[in-house]
């Protein structure tokens, strides 16, 4: 069976082949002007957010100031990249989605069985993108709360980490299920059913965000890489949901 390594391997080789390199270019630029604008936001207020955290710790934890530390920048990267990544999905959403129809066709020789306009598509994708928000948010801001709490911050790291790779899942092998017209209930049943797939290529995409620069050309991979997992792991899945 295909995993995640693979499939991402695979899927950034063939969208800068001839024939699918023109629909990967202007993802890449919404990329860039959001990457840079958001490191500029992060640098410019590092220092005060730093304070305030240390400024939180409870005279008893000071002790463990050395292990605080290194814990909120890792806090701030997992969460810097984790909103990165949804900005850019919101914005490039009608890009991927076109992107990956164009991958399917060319890998599995199969057409989505998606049969929308290009305008009524760019408007449900956006539609799609804010349904993802609305289950994504709540969520998160859970986790920052938690994050502020002396004691709990603790595990804020490692919760960081599990959620965005589920999110990250959810984001990129949607685009093909969509595609394919598959609810988006149903998508996080199956993705649910193969929890391990979806894990491990949620977690190797949220690796790919916190690579500087690169992430910019990696993720277009990530999406075709989506198009190979949903036809060798989801297609025919049973949602967890429609099981029970």
């Amino acid at each position: 069976m295909l995993d995640a390594f693979t499939a991402i391997s695979r899927g950034t080789r063939c969208v800068y082949k001839p024939g699918l390199r023109r629909y990967v270019f202007l993802p890449i630029l919404v990329n860039l002007l959001v990457y840079v604008s958001m490191f500029s936001f992060v640098i410019n207020r590092f220092e005060g957010w730093l304070a305030h955290w240390m400024s939180m710790v409870p005279s008893w934890l000071d002790w463990l100031s050395w292990l605080i530390w290194p814990l909120f920048v890792l806090s701030l990267l997992v969460v810097v990249f984790f909103t990165f990544t949804l900005v850019t999905s919101l914005i490039a959403a009608p890009f991927y989605g076109f992107l990956a129809a164009k991958v399917e066709v060319q890998v599995t020789g199969r057409e989505p069985l998606d049969d929308r306009g290009l305008v009524k598509t760019t408007i449900d994708a956006l539609g799609r993108e804010m349904v993802k928000l609305g289950y994504i948010l709540p969520r998160a801001a859970l986790l920052f709360v938690i994050g502020w709490i002396p004691g709990l911050n603790l595990l804020a790291p490692l919760l960081w980490a599990l959620f965005s790779a589920w999110v990250m899942a959810i984001t990129y092998l949607d685009y093909p299920m969509d595609n394919n017209k598959v609810a988006f209930r149903d998508m996080r049943g199956r993705l649910s059913a193969r929890w391990w797939q979806s894990l491990s290529y949620g977690g190797l995409v949220t690796l790919m965000t916190w690579i500087p620069l690169a992430n910019l050309f990696l993720i277009p991979g990530a999406v075709a890489g989506a198009v190979l997992m949903w036809d060798d792991h989801y297609r025919h899945a049973q949602s967890v949901t429609k099981r029970s």
